[in-house]
């Protein structure tokens, strides 16, 4: 069984421990960069959650990760608030997987 990540600044990531998840804080981009190398190719986690603050700074890492089944890699907010880098993320890989832009005909962001 796959088990399931959540990385970022520890004051946006601790309670996801509280459900179960295994936590991982991170306060520097080399840190991110190192653990998420770790965490992908180790096979255990089927998906890795990573605050959106965070993955702006792994952008190119993550990119390359995205051609991979597992594990999915899901941008989450942190507690200073929300980029939309996360929606942006989800509405792009539906339109991908069928081929349409999943907001037509409603207001968008």
């Amino acid at each position: 069984m796959y088990r399931i990540a959540v990385m970022g600044a520890y004051d946006s990531i601790f309670g996801f421990a509280a459900l179960g998840l295994e936590t991982f804080p991170v306060s520097a981009r080399e840190e991110g960069e190192k653990l998420l190398k770790q965490l992908v190719s180790g096979g255990k986690y089927g998906a890795i959650y990573i605050t959106e603050a965070l993955a702006s700074q792994l952008e190119e890492l993550i990119e390359k990760y995205k051609t991979q089944l597992l594990p999915a890699i899901i941008l989450i907010p942190g507690v200073s608030g929300n980029t939309g880098a996360g929606v942006r993320g989800v509405k792009k890989s539906v339109e991908q997987a069928v081929g349409s832009d999943i907001l037509f005909g409603s207001e968008e962001e």
